[in-house]
């Protein structure tokens, strides 16, 4: 024998009760076969809606009851043929004569009672198993059709009756062995209490019914048909890459149901696990897929955790005091106080201090839960020795299951380290010994970052989604997302890594899509998009809270920059090219750094110095492992080393710096190269990598540009650096006088930085520095004599969009 249970979206329509009857017919070839139904889908939230309407003397419940009506004469009339419809419309339609009559005596007490409640929702699957029993009949399919109200006994817990399985048990043999039919129609969801008052099992009860069934009856297999393919590693809804669990067992099963799963109503399981009886899941719509089979021992899973879970609208109650510690039956007064409410606690944690008890409760039981607990700690609570109960909503539970989990060590581990590299904190934990399960409770906004999140990390070793917002897409900008669109495939390819352009944004546009950006006409859709506004810009990457987040700022602009920290407090990873951040108050740089490290997040700035020369990141090495750097000597503007490159006073400077411009080595304002200022900043950032307290004002320039060059706008500096044409021929003579070369240098030593123009003779290493290359020299402990050397072009759209374009697959390599 099997049981087959049909939900409601599988019964929804006179379409897919086609499908069920098909289904059924496989299943005769070989099997005597119970068929258990739900209500046709949305057909109990009406019944609801109609009664607790009506107890407020509206009306309008008329309207539910006419939608119900309708839509089941016309599933009789779309099933069954028209010859034979006549018995079915009439019986229909007395049992919305009966449902009528009870409504309008709500309607004239203005109560609905838990009773009546029930009693309206049993029409529900009155009518789909009527219906479908009648179709079986129009295809001269000998069945019975059986009222479960006469097999199923439950207490008079209207609402939720619990079932008294002895009873239950004895009367589903007794009636199903006096009528062996090969198939039999039954209603699920509904019973009836000792004085055959008709009761509910609760919302998926049919689930329950098809359990109670089958374990009565040593059916060889239960079937529970949905519109999905069987339990799935996570809610579809939340993450789009969810998995069919092919096999499963009753323990994973009944965690995964307890904790949101929707595919499976979790009392459904212990009735036929103490039998043994397997429980297939499988999809009414797609009925060859495997989908998934419960049983006792699942086949063997190479993971160690099965599936994520989660359940919403979660309130912590806690409970403080140092009345509590060393106390017995503190715990017990708790649990009594809620137990005498009816409140379910779903979490339990505990101090070891004993100082402080956690539950977690439903949400809209918190006030009536805090109400009980202090007043059961009445006189603690006066004498200060217990706080009145604190809550918190606004939270849901997460929870990671697996047969596999015991005794494998780090899973706890690898669990809270993505959520915390991903700015989730966690308000409570919650374990079993039996090691199956581990729940922790978080904010409900960040359930769906969290539940990707570790999917990612559970089941998707092979790819780990990146969500990219860049700021500034103009040369460099502009390159970079370039590079994206050519190598985004080779990144998935080989790095494992899904990068997607969630938000681009220039001075005037900001384009944003939570589903990603299509690069290949990136231009016209960001001309075609909103207003930018900083603000707005990054109150979607917060609200929008996706995983891997990473804010990319090829900007010079300090507004952009003091974001950062708003941003990193979000755990959201900051690339920054921008140098006003670091090369900002010390204070400041120290606090980007340290929100770096508490929150989890990536702060990383290689094209600060040298574009994408691994300046930073050598430097960072060196000291990491031990070495103190006592000297850098650098070149490290691109433009300046161009520039004086080129000028030989054949051409005129300001054509050379023009030339520099157009070329894309500078500055928008070239007078940021020019002026030292740009340098400055360069080599205050490695002092300060360096392990040097430093700001912009303890560094010496020796600025080579005459004061009238730094007034008005660009195009007045170029008029200014024609009128000193002979300042700079005369620099450039004195210096091919000694047969030197014009290097600006930027310089630390003892503590001590300064920059500025130098006469470079053959014999030392800056001499052979061409184009816009950039060298630093780096003398440590270790290096004395000789120093370490980084030498390479440091300028230039394409090689600087490269830099950033690394540092965005290290943050997203973390």
């Amino acid at each position: 024998m099997h049981v087959l249970k049909f939900g409601g979206t599988s019964v929804a329509n006179s379409e897919n009760i086609n499908k069920v009857v098909a289904i059924v017919k496989q299943s005769l070839l070989k099997n005597k076969t119970i068929v258990v139904v739900s209500a046709l889908s949305g057909i109990t939230d009406l019944l609801i809606a109609a009664g607790k309407t009506a107890s407020l003397r509206n009306e309008t419940y008329k309207e539910s009851l006419k939608t119900i009506e309708t839509k089941h004469l016309q599933a009789v009339r779309e099933l069954i043929p028209i010859e034979r419809q006549s018995e079915t419309l009439s019986l229909v339609k007395k049992k919305c004569n009966e449902l009528e009559s009870i409504c309008e005596g709500v309607f004239l007490l203005a109560e609905l009672s838990p009773r009546t409640l029930d009693n309206i929702m049993s029409y529900g699957e009155l009518l789909s198993s009527l219906i479908i029993s009648a179709k079986f009949g129009s295809l001269e399919m000998p069945h019975h059709w059986v009222d479960s109200r006469e097999i199923i006994r439950t207490n008079s817990n209207f609402g939720n009756a619990i079932v008294d399985m002895d009873k239950s048990t004895s009367a589903i043999q007794n009636y199903l062995i006096k009528n062996p039919q090969q198939l039999c129609i039954i209603p699920g969801f509904i019973a009836a209490d000792p004085n055959g008052i008709t009761t509910t099992l609760g919302r998926g009860g049919s689930d329950f019914t098809a359990a109670i069934i089958a374990a009565a009856m040593d059916a060889e297999l239960l079937e529970i048909w949905t519109d999905v393919s069987g339990m799935m590693t996570a809610d579809p809804r939340l993450v789009s890459n969810a998995k069919i669990i092919p096999n499963i067992s009753y323990q994973e099963a009944m965690e995964l149901s307890h904790f949101g799963a929707k595919v499976i109503y979790p009392p459904t399981i212990q009735p036929v696990m103490n039998k043994g009886i397997p429980i297939r899941i499988k999809n009414t719509f797609s009925p060859d897929d495997y989908g998934t089979l419960i049983e006792r021992k699942a086949t063997e899973n190479k993971n160690s955790v099965s599936g994520i879970s989660s359940i919403g609208k979660i309130a912590l109650l806690s409970l403080e005091g140092t009345g509590m510690v060393g106390v017995p039956g503190i715990s017990k007064r708790l649990f009594e106080a809620l137990s005498g409410e009816k409140i379910n606690v779903i979490l339990i944690t505990q101090a070891s201090s004993e100082y402080s008890i956690c539950v977690g409760v439903d949400e809209p039981f918190a006030a009536k839960a805090k109400e009980a607990v202090d007043a059961e700690f009445f006189n603690e609570i006066a004498f200060k020795k217990v706080d009145p109960v604190y809550i918190e909503k606004d939270l849901s539970i997460i929870a990671l299951v697996g047969e596999n989990m015991k005794n494998h060590t780090g899973i706890s581990g690898k669990m809270f380290g993505a959520l915390g590299r991903n700015g989730i904190n966690i308000r409570a934990i919650a374990q079993g010994s039996s090691e199956k399960n581990i729940s922790t409770v978080i904010k409900t906004a960040d359930v769906k970052k969290a539940v990707n999140v570790l999917h990612e990390d559970f089941f998707e070793t092979v790819h780990k989604q990146v969500n990219l917002f860049l700021v500034g897409c103009g040369n460099v900008g502009g390159k970079l997302i370039e590079q994206l669109k050519q190598q985004i495939k080779n990144i998935d390819d080989q790095l494992h890594l899904n990068i997607r352009v969630i938000g681009i944004a220039s001075s005037k546009k900001m384009l944003l899509n939570e589903e990603g950006i299509d690069l290949q006409d990136w231009k016209q859709k960001l001309q075609d998009s909103a207003t930018m506004t900083l603000t707005g810009f990054t109150d979607f990457i917060i609200n929008k809270n996706l995983r891997n987040s990473v804010f990319v700022d090829v900007t010079a602009n300090a507004e952009t920059a003091a974001c950062y920290a708003t941003l990193l407090e979000k755990s959201i990873s900051v690339v920054a090219c921008n140098k006003i951040a670091c090369s900002s108050d010390y204070n400041n740089y120290t606090l980007l750094k340290g929100l770096a490290q508490e929150f989890n997040a990536s702060f990383l700035y290689e094209t600060n110095v040298g574009a994408s020369l691994p300046i930073i990141g050598t430097l960072n090495d060196l000291m990491r492992s031990g070495d103190k750097v006592n000297i850098i000597e650098a070149v490290l503007s691109g433009t300046l080393n161009y520039v004086f490159n080129n000028y030989n006073g054949t051409v005129s400077f300001a054509e050379i710096v023009k030339q520099a411009q157009d070329e894309g080595y500078t500055e928008p304002d070239p007078r940021l190269d020019l002026s030292g200022k740009d340098v400055m900043r360069k080599i205050l950032i490695l002092a300060r990598e360096a392990g040097y307290k430093m700001e912009m004002d303890d560094i010496k320039n020796n600025c080579f540009l005459p004061a009238s060059c730094m007034l008005g706008s660009v195009d007045d500096f170029y008029i200014e650096l024609k009128k000193h044409e002979a300042h700079f021929k005369a620099l450039y003579e004195s210096a091919a006088k000694e047969d030197c070369k014009l290097k600006f240098v930027a310089k630390l030593e003892n503590g001590n930085a300064s920059v500025g123009l130098q006469h470079i003779n053959k014999e030392q290493d800056l001499f052979h520095l061409y184009g816009k290359d950039n060298v630093v020299l780096f003398y440590t402990n270790r290096y004395v004599q000789q120093p370490l050397v980084i030498k390479g072009a440091g300028a230039g759209a394409d090689v600087t969009a490269s830099g950033i374009f690394a540092d965005i697959v290290r943050a997203a390599r973390v």
